[in-house]
């Protein structure tokens, strides 16, 4: 039993790997995550103190186990038992499937990577590109929802950097969980993306077990009180207006609604731009009658070292003003009427709609494209200042004596651009930049009488 035995050095080494590997996965492993564990949860705690809505746990769950959750979920897997059958493959090849749907749905949020690198990410991007405006009533809405309540941000989709503004300016609110399309599956994106909460939609997707899979998911989360972000449009605007809101997670959302429950609060969120960094990609997919942006990553790089290139030379002058506006929040308990998906989004749209940001772009573009002919600078200011009062959406804070500033500060963006041109002492359209002024005349909404005025005029 004490006889020394012989053994070949890589043998040796072998052994002692697997002891080290056998160790730390049933000893080290288990107490170091124990440990981060309930450092995380320390830290989360103290950060829902000065949040308006706290995180749930749901949020903070393994992603392992939400995916088991989910799969396993009655619905899902009687979902796997119709595909099966309807599509005559066996029900473990349906349940790999619904696993993989699961996978690529499920986030894996960190609040590590949402508010010590996401957050601040956002807040340099937005002020570096953007002078960020704020409407005064948003922090007033979100305080009278109620602690326990889940909340849906319901939004308009501008541009990309709508993900950026809405992280940066709800940050003192919560954690959002994006619904984001096929274009953030790309790695490494994917990979930061799912760990900032944000879960994958295949928007073409028409399969009865994916959708039965993202429902489920949807649903469990909004059941454990997990604040969401959505775009209920299905896109970006690709002419500025703002579309009929599509039905599918605003009725998977409304699926999971218990009276019994939890309440459920939608926070209707207009977002506007003096200038929208993919506005001539948008405008011309518009015109060609589809949805492709052939914005290549050498594309964007060139763009982004551009205006790198200018910042340091001291001539990149912005991107004007962007805003959020938070609208007044739906309460499906206090306004159970709205309870079908139909009524809830024309009422999300309309109330969308009248919080939508009013900017010194889009009114001046909504002014040249309804002029009779050059304007002078008298005429331009009457004229903008009457239309300005007309607008319906959130106007920012501008004093009779400011807005001259304001009106020469659009104007000289314009101009810059090659919008409008001046003639003398007038300004006046540039005929080519039509559809591009009517993109951000269509941003904003003028009082119907005006516009039918203006439209007979015309």
């Amino acid at each position: 039993m004490w006889q020394t035995v012989e053994l070949p050095l890589w043998f040796f080494v072998l052994i002692v790997l697997f002891a080290a590997v056998t160790f730390a996965s049933h000893f080290l492993f288990p107490s170091v995550r124990w440990f981060f564990r309930r450092r995380l949860e320390r830290a989360v705690a103290r950060l829902n103190e000065r949040l308006t809505v706290p995180i749930e746990p749901f949020k903070l769950a393994r992603r392992h186990d939400m995916i088991q959750r989910l799969i396993y979920d009655p619905e899902v897997s009687q979902a796997i038992v119709v595909h099966a059958k309807e599509n005559d493959v066996r029900e473990d090849v349906a349940f790999q499937m619904a696993r993989r749907y699961a996978r690529e749905i499920v986030p894996s949020f960190s609040a590590f990577a949402y508010f010590g690198f996401g957050i601040r990410a956002a807040r340099w991007l937005a002020n570096s590109l953007y002078t960020v405006h704020t409407a005064t009533q948003n922090t007033a809405h979100l305080k009278d929802i109620p602690s326990d309540a889940t909340v849906v941000f319901v939004m308009n989709h501008r541009s990309n950097m709508d993900y950026v503004l809405v992280t940066y300016l709800a940050a003192r609110a919560s954690a959002l969980s994006y619904a984001v399309g096929e274009w953030a599956r790309v790695w490494p994106l994917s990979r930061l993306i799912k760990s900032m909460g944000a879960y994958f939609i295949r928007r073409k997707s028409r399969g009865q077990l994916y959708r039965k899979v993202l429902a489920r998911y949807v649903q469990l989360a909004t059941e454990g009180g997990v604040t969401q972000a959505i775009f209920p449009e299905g896109g970006l605007s690709v002419d500025g207006t703002l579309k009929p809101f599509k039905m599918g997670l605003l009725s998977y959302v409304i699926d999971a609604y218990d009276p019994e429950g939890r309440d459920i609060v939608f926070v209707p969120v207009a977002i506007n731009y003096d200038r929208v960094l993919e506005d001539r990609v948008l405008i011309a997919a518009h015109q060609r009658g589809d949805r492709r942006f052939p914005a290549r990553i050498s594309v964007v790089m060139g763009f982004a070292l551009k205006m790198f290139w200018k910042r340091i030379r001291g001539k990149h002058m912005g991107f004007g003003a962007a805003s959020v506006s938070f609208g007044q929040p739906l309460s499906l308990r206090a306004q159970p009427d709205v309870g079908a998906v139909e009524l809830l989004a024309a009422e999300l749209k309309e109330r969308v709609e009248r919080s939508m940001p009013v900017f010194g772009v889009p009114l001046l573009a909504h002014l040249f494209l309804h002029a009779q002919g050059p304007l002078s600078k008298a005429a331009l200011m009457e004229e903008a200042e009457a239309l300005f009062r007309l607008t319906i959406g959130t106007r920012p804070r501008v004093s009779r004596d400011s807005f001259p500033g304001f009106v020469n500060a659009a104007l000289k963006r314009m101009h810059t651009r090659g919008m409008i041109i001046k003639d003398d002492d007038h300004w006046v359209m540039v005929a080519a930049e039509q559809p591009l002024l009517q993109y951000y005349a269509n941003s904003i909404r003028i009082a119907p009488d005006v516009e039918n005025a203006a439209t007979a005029k015309s």
